[in-house]
């Protein structure tokens, strides 16, 4: 039995949303004290919905100005395994592969069986709620940032199950970013 996670660590807004009308993410914080390159090496995979990997699966930042140690925390994402949920055809890539179909679940199971460490659920919506409705989130760790959008793409929505769930560890940050972890109760 494995007894690596999967782990949905994710920023969010106040009023409960991961991106704005228009996708705008620039509301998320990044900030040293966070320590963001400790989760980093405690995950080995990513997984991603195909919206999110065309985002940010080959993304790397302007380095002119590399803020907190940007190109080195770009360079260890991309050097982790990556499968990305997707309904199109794509050719698999060096460190990516792509899974279309049917059982996500016995998919995802395999992809915990070859991980060794802990597994990183990076998201759009769409597969979160996915992965909600499957009962395959291990944990939740939720950053949630001094501001309210008011409109955008919601984090809980055309959930179909309860989740029970408990909180683990509370952090505040000097930004005002709360993260809450919990964990999921079987």
């Amino acid at each position: 039995m494995t007894t690596n996670k999967i782990i949905l660590d994710l920023a969010i807004t106040l009023d409960g949303y991961i991106e704005g009308p228009n996708g705008e993410v620039d509301w998320c914080i990044m900030d040293e004290e966070m320590n963001f390159n400790h989760f980093l090496e405690q995950i080995d995979t990513i997984i991603y919905g195909r919206k999110s990997y065309d985002l940010w699966g080959e993304f790397m930042p302007n380095l002119k100005d590399d803020q907190f140690g940007d190109k080195m925390m770009w360079d260890q994402i991309h050097s982790k395994q990556k499968f990305v949920f997707t309904s199109q055809n794509y050719s698999d890539k060096a460190h990516t592969k792509f899974i279309n179909g049917d059982n996500i679940s016995s998919k995802v199971l395999k992809i915990k069986k070859h991980s060794n460490k802990d597994i990183w659920l990076y998201g759009g919506s769409t597969i979160i709620t996915t992965f909600i409705n499957l009962n395959l989130i291990d944990e939740y760790r939720l950053s949630i940032h001094p501001v309210i959008l008011g409109s955008g793409k919601p984090l809980f929505e055309h959930n179909q199950n309860r989740v029970n769930i408990s909180l683990c560890n509370t952090h505040v940050y000097k930004s005002g970013v709360v993260q809450m972890i919990y964990q999921k109760i079987d």
